[in-house]
């Protein structure tokens, strides 16, 4: 009976990133500038293509802060924070004291709350960028449910999660607790213009 040749065994070993590299990763061009991609735990993720509902969505949340806490905190829009040596999300929304950042991204020292709208993606968000806000000390996240129709803010960061949730509805406001000028009124966001006149 002839032997049977052994396969060689393939190991794959995963690479993760540090900051300083995934700027160098730009620099000589494997990344480019209008790529939509993070750096989550030493992972450069590919971020999905923005759906007309969360679009309008972040421009809803973005109005409202204008009108609420711009002398309060300046409004960052789908830009990086820097959570750490490996980790550079690009939350949709991050409410960020008021100063110029001109040699680092905001940390979480400068951050009062990032906003994270989901469709797809809410999985990613819940499972893997809040624990990331939390274990960085970012006071507040909250979660726009496009589907569920829902704003979640999660408060009182413990341990690598939040300990403290709070959901509301369409007919709610959510106030941040980190700026409590910030109310967003939740049909505002989740519901249609002609749903909203009908409220």
């Amino acid at each position: 009976m002839a032997a049977t040749a052994q396969q060689p065994q393939l190991t794959l070993s995963r690479r993760r990133f540090t900051v300083e590299e995934y700027y160098r990763l730009a620099e000589v061009g494997v990344l480019h500038e209008d790529d939509r991609n993070g750096l989550i735990d030493g992972e450069i993720i590919e971020l999905e293509a923005i759906s007309v509902r969360h679009a309008d969505s972040v421009m809803a949340l973005t109005e409202i802060a204008a009108v609420c806490v711009c002398q309060e905190a300046r409004i960052s829009v789908q830009n990086p924070i820097h959570l750490g040596p490996r980790t550079e999300p690009q939350p949709d929304i991050a409410l960020v004291r008021r100063r110029r950042y001109r040699a680092t991204h905001p940390t979480p020292a400068d951050i009062f709350l990032v906003i994270e709208v989901a469709d797809s993606s809410l999985s990613d968000d819940r499972d893997v960028k809040l624990p990331l806000y939390a274990a960085a000390g970012v006071p507040e996240a909250w979660i726009v449910n496009l589907n569920g129709l829902t704003i979640e803010r999660h408060s009182a960061p413990r341990r690598g999660r939040y300990t403290q949730i709070a959901i509301a509805a369409p007919g709610d406001t959510l106030a941040s607790l980190t700026l409590p000028a910030f109310i967003v009124p939740v049909a505002q966001i989740l519901v249609s213009d002609d749903e909203l006149g009908s409220l």
